[in-house]
């Protein structure tokens, strides 16, 4: 007798790994949140937070960590939340930084459409 696969996005699979839990309207995280771990895993961790922890040595996009995982971006968000309330990642939203300073001396996009007129002019 054959054994079926484990269907790795299953219902209950998913709700074993979250503990049912959802973030609701508390989200602290995008799809582009640079999450960087901020500790080693422990033992007795939940193996999922385990590889978060491992790979987000380096800045690692949420998005990132969810196609590592093969985890839905709602129940990776879950587990870096877990992570987030025990101090074990911090998050970097990429959208929330100045631009870099290069990039804010650049003139704005009316200068650059009013040189581009005047040079196609000549």
């Amino acid at each position: 007798m054959s054994q079926r696969p484990v269907d790795r996005e299953s219902p209950d699979r998913l709700y074993t790994v979250t503990g049912g839990r959802t973030l609701g309207s508390e989200d602290p995280f995008d799809l582009v949140s640079l999450i960087v771990s901020e500790c080693d895993p422990a033992p007795g961790m939940q193996s999922e937070h385990v590889r978060i922890l491992r790979n987000c040595q380096a800045p690692m996009a949420v998005v990132e960590i969810s196609a590592d995982l093969a985890l839905p971006v709602s129940v990776v968000k879950v587990l870096l939340r877990d992570l987030l309330d025990t101090g074990g990642i911090t998050v970097r939203h990429p959208s929330r930084y100045p631009p870099h300073p290069v990039m804010a001396r650049l003139p704005d996009r009316d200068t650059l459409k009013k040189v581009l007129v005047g040079l196609q002019k000549l």
